[in-house]
């Protein structure tokens, strides 16, 4: 499986390898934003290469704590290259080196709001057959990614039309000396309240106008993220934000995720085809 991953060249040369009929590329993109490369995946669905007219919807999947860009493919879903056929969606999994997904405002080297949101959806965009639209991009991930899947969603709906979140760190206000949080926020908690309150999922609700965005939010009851991610739920009742929530029986857990991703899939597909 390691070949799959190999990367040839240097700045956006492409590594294409059948895999269950399905292609799995991983491509290098230069960020400018933080004058360096990032690694990713994009699994292409069975058919993209037998047409050369059809636009495909995109679906970020964004990895969690620990993580890396490969991490969907090699351990988490083996199966999402069949998943991208089944769903017609092209699936890019970014490296989000434990970045919270933010622009650091402390290092300049993790700016990865700026990288996804700009850089990657441009390459991307500009590389395959997409639907250019928020209605054709979806962005969701697991832990770290889920926080980043709901963060990139909310606060760039001109990109996404819908997010979500599986298992998510969606108020890292409870976990302050967790998850290298501080490196990448610049100040702990005690010292700078302020500043961790606008890095928070919790607080970026006001942000969300009405019928802009489709969100989809699930943890199950044994995570230890599960009590954040139910008062999210109930923050987004009291505002009547529409949403989809989930919880179900499991933890913190790979096992959980391989369930949790196969709901989020239908759920964006849905979303996409709603729009042709």
């Amino acid at each position: 499986m390691k070949k799959l991953f190999t990367t040839l060249c240097l700045l956006c040369i492409i590594v294409c390898t059948p895999l269950f009929s399905q292609t799995v590329d991983t491509v290098e993109v230069f960020s400018s934003k933080m004058n360096k490369t990032i690694k990713n995946v994009v699994v292409l669905p069975e058919n993209y290469n037998k047409s050369d007219t059809q636009k495909y919807p995109v679906l970020y999947l964004l990895h969690g704590h620990g993580g890396k860009f490969d991490e969907w493919v090699l351990r988490t879903k083996k199966s999402l290259p069949q998943d991208a056929t089944r769903w017609q969606m092209i699936i890019v999994c970014p490296d989000g080196q434990n970045s919270w997904y933010w622009d650091s405002p402390v290092d300049p080297a993790s700016q990865f709001d700026t990288y996804i949101s700009k850089e990657l959806v441009k390459y991307i965009d500009n590389k395959y057959r997409t639907i250019v639209s928020p209605q054709g991009r979806g962005i969701t991930g697991f832990s770290m990614g889920g926080h980043g899947g709901l963060w990139l969603g909310i606060n760039h709906p001109d990109v996404f039309g819908a997010c979500g979140g599986m298992s998510g760190g969606v108020d890292l206000r409870a976990f302050p000396g967790s998850f290298e949080i501080v490196p990448k926020i610049g100040k702990r908690y005690k010292d700078d309240a302020g500043l961790w309150d606008e890095h928070t999922i919790l607080n970026q609700l006001h942000k969300i106008e009405p019928n802009t965005l489709k969100i989809i939010i699930d943890c199950g009851i044994n995570d230890f993220f599960y009590n954040v991610n139910k008062r999210l739920h109930e923050e987004m009742i009291y505002m009547n934000i529409p949403h989809d929530y989930i919880e179900r029986p499991g933890e913190h857990s790979a096992e959980y995720l391989h369930n949790s991703i196969d709901y989020q899939m239908m759920f964006f597909y849905k979303l996409f085809n709603a729009h042709k």
